[in-house]
């Protein structure tokens, strides 16, 4: 049974982005090019995307200043970052949550959206990911931020670095499994994460830092969530945080450790 806080967070668009995404002529153009798919093509070039992407993906475009407020300034997505990075208000607040850390280790970087807003807090940032080609995006849009020079960048292997890696907090948002993950009434961590179980790479977190942050799914099982703490003697406290966009739940971050009690 779950016995741990759950607090209810809700984090708002600025209200000006909001309205720049309900421009009437916006939603119309964008209405217009999802209506330019045809059958024999399931993919679409469309504004800011380094590739053409395919229409399952387009919804998440279509939320595009959610994920990068400065998205028109040039920031650099592919069809994966598209529905894997952290909508921006969410990183704030997750940022928010490790502040007093100095060192904070992103494993799985992707394209920067949560590195960018640890920099932001003037956190010294690892970002990692085993792509290049993402570290190349997120050091892109990190210099769109300003913030490029807190951030180590580093194209490898989050389990293959962690021996030689130390700092106060690690962020974790492996793969959950691209949109399929949706489906899942209840999202297992030890059997749908990749590229481990989500308790194996828990543990290899926790011998890079003393504190950890994970960043799940909304139906994440949150029994499994509870059973991390157990990990380490004694028990670490743990939080576990509910992340709405526009009163929408959009993922669930646990913190373990010493953030676990940060406000």
């Amino acid at each position: 049974m779950f016995n741990g806080v759950v607090k209810f967070k809700k984090d708002g668009i600025p209200s000006k982005r909001v309205l720049q995404e309900r421009d009437a002529n916006r939603l119309l153009a964008e209405v217009h090019l999802m209506e330019g798919f045809c059958s024999e093509s399931d993919k679409i070039l469309l504004p800011g995307m380094a590739d053409a992407i395919h229409r399952d993906v387009v919804k998440y475009w279509l939320r595009r200043y959610s994920l990068f407020s400065r998205f028109d300034e040039g920031i650099k997505i592919d069809e994966e970052g598209l529905f894997s990075v952290t909508p921006e208000e969410i990183a704030k607040h997750q940022a928010a949550h490790c502040h007093g850390a100095c060192t904070v280790i992103d494993a799985f970087t992707g394209v920067g959206g949560n590195a960018i807003q640890f920099a932001c807090m003037n956190l010294h940032v690892i970002a990692i990911d085993i792509d290049p080609k993402k570290i190349e995006y997120a050091r892109h849009n990190a210099e769109v931020y300003g913030v490029a020079d807190r951030i180590d960048f580093i194209v490898g292997d989050f389990f293959q670095l962690a021996p030689t890696l130390k700092g106060d907090v690690v962020f974790l948002s492996p793969p959950w499994g691209g949109p399929e993950y949706i489906r899942a009434e209840k999202y297992d961590i030890e059997t749908m994460l990749r590229p481990a179980s989500g308790f194996s790479l828990f543990k290899v977190a926790l011998t890079v830092a003393p504190s950890v942050a994970y960043f799940l799914p909304r139906t994440v099982d949150l029994d499994q969530l509870s059973q991390l703490s157990w990990v380490s003697s004694p028990p670490l406290p743990y939080e576990i945080e509910r992340n709405y966009v526009r009163d929408e739940v959009k993922a669930v971050t646990a913190y373990y450790g010493k953030i676990a009690s940060q406000k």
